[in-house]
């Protein structure tokens, strides 16, 4: 049984995401836990961390949020017909996203994080709220970001670019595989080429991932003539991409479009959801 973690700030960004997950397991056994970490806005934390009974504040903050959470429920109930190999759970935490989901990853096996790319404030002008950024940053578990607008589609077609300088290993691209299996896809693994023949550990690296993928519908697509956030926008467009995947260490391209650059800077556009798998 697949163990998906869904956070969840109550926005419609968040259950559009939630949608997605639901729908892109719907014929997998999953439990999907749904957490809602809330920082209420406290004067004197030291004081009332001391005595939160005496005030009630935590009780009342929680209470909000678990009805909330049942709130989410309902709407998924109404959404969704009832499906038997799908378990929910819900949990409301006092902590930050960050800290909430690293903690709740700690204690239970999670396979995959969907959350979406904005927060409540969902600004038009920010590819990824400041959560989303955050969460893929410190949190060693795969994380898919499903943007706002996006309507569901089966990913039949995923874009996978790699410099092919980093060696992938099985457990890493565990989830990748899954998606694959159930959706009956094809893994499009991109390399945007200098002008120059791959090194040896290109080549090396580019065999693995051939021999990893040989039981499924797999492409290798070398790229010339175009910087790398172009051949991305172009590919997603020529090939109808359904879903972008990226490995992120501190040596990748998402690295440094992340972390280095800004995403308006780079023009990088996301029109599909972002799989962004952590080396381990």
């Amino acid at each position: 049984m697949k163990q998906i973690l869904l956070p969840t700030d109550f926005s419609e960004n968040a259950f559009n995401a939630i949608s997605f997950a639901i729908k892109l397991f719907k014929n997998e056994a999953c439990t999907f836990h749904m957490l809602n970490a809330y920082t209420p806005v406290i004067y004197n934390v030291e004081y009332v961390l001391g005595y939160p009974a005496q005030f009630g504040l935590g009780d009342a903050v929680r209470a909000t949020a678990q009805k909330n959470l049942n709130n989410v429920l309902n709407k998924i109930e109404k959404k969704f017909e009832i499906n038997p190999k799908h378990k929910f759970e819900t949990y409301a935490r006092f902590n930050t996203v960050v800290s909430g989901i690293n903690e709740f990853i700690a204690t239970h096996d999670i396979d995959l994080i969907v959350m979406g790319t904005k927060g409540a404030t969902g600004a038009k002008e920010v590819l990824f709220g400041s959560n989303t950024v955050h969460v893929i940053k410190a949190i060693k578990c795969p994380v898919l970001a499903v943007p706002s607008d996006f309507l569901f589609e089966t990913p039949h077609e995923i874009l996978f670019p790699t410099d092919l300088e980093a060696t992938c290993k099985h457990r890493e691209l565990k989830i990748l595989k899954t998606i694959l299996e159930l959706n009956h896809g094809r893994l499009n693994t991109m390399h945007v080429s200098s002008g120059h023949d791959l090194s040896e550990l290109q080549e090396s690296n580019k065999a693995k991932l051939e021999t990893m993928f040989k039981d499924y519908a797999f492409l290798f697509h070398n790229v010339s003539n175009m910087e790398l956030v172009e051949a991305i926008n172009y590919f997603q467009i020529k090939h109808k991409i359904n879903l972008l995947i990226m490995i992120n260490n501190k040596h990748s391209f998402f690295h440094n479009l992340f972390f280095k650059n800004t995403i308006n800077q780079m023009g990088f556009h996301l029109n599909v959801p972002f799989l962004v798998i952590p080396t381990i």
